[in-house]
């Protein structure tokens, strides 16, 4: 059958078993999309063309559902496969889970009994009740993009049998290698199937049916190094990664990390690269001065400065940002550092313990005329937000001017002239949507 722009559906004894390319365009798409390790009638699929593990959306004249189902159940042996979205195409909308053999070619997984499935394009798990149907889905989990791995699985080992019943198995579904919940399923009698399910133009997957999930977090946190940071505020420490874990919902849910030492001749600058933006990359490089209010990113007040990646502004003590350098995106690393002049000095870590008492009762006052106008959130000015601006009075501000420099993926981006604060200049990283993840070396210079 010919399916246009160089398509042929292949039919034998009435079933679909594959589709042709015979035009050759930007690059050459497979010829069949069966395993020859197995038997054709084994995997069973419908608008989908694959090429060895890659699979993509070849839709119809009725734009319908295409979907791949595995040739084999999971099993104890083999409990768990991954997809990574290579492309999320027109709409993203992807669906990654578990079906029983017989499963219609033209449901997404989870649509109908007898299946589960996590959906990329808005973080949905669909699972009907009985024999019913779900086409409304429950929140889950993020929504998925480009360079993304959904993960599904089975945790036999937490199967309990009961003689009479239909079994029922948990089921688990991992983004980037982070589990994002299990849900008691039940087991028909032919077993659960891998099924990865498209319906948008350009929709392109990898399929990884031998992967082997480690929870990453279980993994990680036996060096979370914690103790490398004085302050975390809706931020999550696994290893050299920080996690934002706070409700992204206004301005006031920064998430705040504050390195527990200043930068120094010695130790003068500091990277993070960003290992997921999350919903929107509100992320912040910069430096601030010991104990910056939790619920700021850094820049916006008196006494700090950074680079931020979502519009590439620097903010200078001010909730106003100037145009500064390039965004940053998934994968970019960005760096800041301090030109400290030769003859400088830098203060002991260790203040007295009249210094650490003036700190602790400085942070607790309110200084409400800092706050900037532009947000107009007056309940935004409540006493967490307000720790900072009292330190700044009385000349506090006054110390050794040096340049504050930004890099990003290694080149310098550019400088601004600043006085260091009392106690010196501490990096400083904030976070603001959910899901957003960097990747922190406080000494990449060190080796």
């Amino acid at each position: 059958m010919d399916l246009g722009n160089g398509l042929v559906l292949q039919v034998r004894n009435g079933a679909n078993i594959g589709v042709r390319r015979f035009h050759v365009g930007r690059r050459r798409i497979g010829i069949d999309h069966m395993d020859h390790e197995h038997a054709p009638d084994k995997v069973r699929s419908e608008r989908i063309l694959a090429e060895g593990d890659i699979l993509s959306y070849v839709p119809d004249h009725l734009r319908r559902v295409g979907l791949y189902i595995a040739a084999e159940s999971l099993t104890p042996e083999h409990s768990y496969f991954e997809v990574e979205i290579i492309d999320t195409g027109e709409l993203g909308t992807i669906g990654v889970g578990l079906v029983h053999k017989d499963y219609k070619l033209e449901r997404q997984p989870g649509w109908v009994a007898d299946s589960i499935g996590y959906h990329a394009d808005d973080g949905k798990l669909f699972k009907p009740n009985g024999h019913g149907r779900d086409g409304h889905g429950r929140p889950f989990g993020p929504k998925c993009h480009s360079g993304d791995k959904i993960g599904c699985g089975i945790k036999f080992d937490q199967i309990e049998y009961e003689e009479g019943l239909r079994q029922q198995v948990p089921v688990f579904f991992t983004r980037n290698g982070k589990e994002l919940g299990t849900i008691m399923t039940a087991m028909p009698a032919s077993g659960l199937f891998p099924a990865i399910g498209m319906h948008s133009v350009g929709e392109e997957v990898r399929l990884h049916l031998d992967a082997d999930w480690v929870n990453i977090e279980e993994d990680m946190m036996i060096d979370s190094s914690e103790d490398e940071w004085a302050r975390l505020h809706d931020v999550r420490t696994n290893g050299q990664l920080l996690e934002y874990v706070g409700r992204g919902r206004s301005i006031a849910d920064v998430g705040l990390a504050q390195a527990r030492k200043p930068l120094s001749p010695t130790n003068h600058y500091f990277e993070i690269e960003i290992v997921d933006p999350g919903k929107n990359c509100y992320i912040a490089i910069g430096l601030a001065h010991r104990d910056y209010p939790k619920h700021r990113h850094p820049g916006w007040n008196k006494g700090s400065i950074a680079y931020h990646a979502d519009d590439g502004k620097i903010f200078k003590g001010s909730g106003i940002g100037d145009p500064f350098g390039p965004r940053c995106y998934k994968g970019d690393v960005m760096g800041c550092g301090i030109m400290f002049p030769r003859d400088y000095q830098a203060e002991s870590d260790a203040e007295s313990d009249d210094e650490k008492a003036e700190i602790a009762e400085l942070s607790h006052h309110h200084d409400d005329d800092h706050v900037n106008d532009m947000y107009e959130l007056e309940e935004y000015l409540d006493s967490s937000s307000s720790e900072d601006e009292e330190w700044y009075q009385d000349g506090k501000e006054e110390g050794v001017k040096v340049q504050i420099f930004f890099t990003r993926n290694g080149k310098t981006v550019g400088r601004r002239e600043v006085r260091i604060p009392q106690g010196g200049f501490f990096p400083t990283i904030g976070m603001l949507s959910s899901d957003e993840k960097v990747r922190v070396d406080l000494k990449p210079l060190t080796g």
